[in-house]
């Protein structure tokens, strides 16, 4: 069965500015309704060039603890690279409809890995605004590049340049949050897998939108993984809810956005928030993001770290292998 990619439907829809009704969101979650217009507050900004190294570990600590998410800027993640990785995604989803679909998700897959457009089920059947590109870079026993584009010729190159350079900020946020948890540095890596945590490159595409006060490129959600490490585009998009209202988050050039997952949140027992957040649509511009997803492997056991957990604190959330969270989570299955 031939699966319609929004990024068509947005070339009809453009023409006649309407866009199809499983499109159209609730009057709760229509961002023109919803979206704050009051003065924002402003979503945590680490700078890893600080000399104080005690104050950019408090400043991890607290905004993980309060939001669930930070912007990191100075992260040594070059900037130069970063503009690679985005012109080569860039053109990927540029390429004719023939040439994406190679590497599209097959049809009974029970992984998520390829160019696909719905990924998880809806209650109310609506669709979300966006085709997207899964593929793990890294560790490379687990790469599979069969769903990596051939084409631009340089996509592989540049991707596994940015593996090394996101892993190593990665296991730098993942140490500072386990000391700031009172454990030794490789607390959560090793919550996490170790040597076996996955990395999982996805590709968000949201094509312009005639009615973006009608649609979301992605409903509210945490992310299931431990850490989440993006890059946007400079079109905004990105909203964090926070106090009972949806806020616009800051557009800074490249800077790092890390999302606080649901592994992350589950593994320090609650003291770490996993963010909830969703994804605006803009009229005439498109807008993509880059987020690599920290993840446990398949079979991996995850719940509370046995060093925060005594008579005086209780485990908050039960274990599940990530295979089965992910499962029950995708489905709207309970977690309790």
């Amino acid at each position: 069965m031939e699966v319609e990619r929004v990024q068509d439907i947005s070339s009809s829809s453009l023409l006649n500015e309407a866009i199809p009704l499983e499109f159209i969101r609730s009057e709760k979650e229509q961002p023109a309704i919803t979206t704050f217009r009051g003065p924002t507050p402003a979503i945590p900004v680490v700078d890893f060039s600080d000399s104080d190294e005690d104050s950019v570990r408090r400043a991890v600590v607290k905004a993980s603890e309060e939001w669930g998410l930070f912007q990191v800027v100075n992260h040594g993640i070059p900037t130069e690279l970063i503009k690679r990785l985005q012109d080569v995604g860039r053109r990927f989803f540029e390429l004719p409809s023939s040439e994406k679909e190679s590497v599209a998700k097959p049809e009974d897959s029970k992984d998520i890995e390829g160019y696909g457009t719905k990924l998880q089920k809806d209650l109310e059947s609506k669709k979300a605004w966006v085709d997207h590109l899964f593929h793990r870079i890294w560790p490379p026993s687990c790469v599979n590049y069969r769903f990596w584009p051939k084409n631009p010729p340089e996509y592989r190159e540049v991707n596994e340049e940015y593996a090394v350079h996101v892993k190593k900020l990665s296991e730098t946020l993942l140490g500072i949050l386990s000391e700031g948890l009172g454990l030794k540095r490789d607390a959560l890596k090793e919550g996490l897998g170790g040597d076996t945590t996955e990395y999982m490159m996805k590709i968000n595409y949201y094509p312009p939108c005639p009615r973006p006060d009608l649609a979301l490129g992605v409903p509210a959600h945490t992310d299931l993984s431990g850490i989440t490490l993006l890059v946007p585009n400079e079109v905004p998009g990105l909203q964090v809810f926070k106090d009972d209202h949806w806020f616009d988050a800051e557009y800074i050039p490249s800077a790092v956005i890390v999302h606080i997952g649901d592994q992350i949140l589950r593994l320090s027992n609650g003291k770490y928030k996993n963010v909830l957040h969703r994804t605006t649509v803009d009229k005439e511009k498109t807008r993509m993001s880059w987020p690599v997803f920290v993840e446990p492997h398949r079979e991996m056991i995850v719940g509370p770290l046995p060093e925060l957990i005594g008579d005086d604190n209780p485990p908050m959330f039960k274990y599940f292998a990530f295979k089965d969270y992910s499962y029950r989570k995708l489905n709207k299955l309970p977690l309790d």
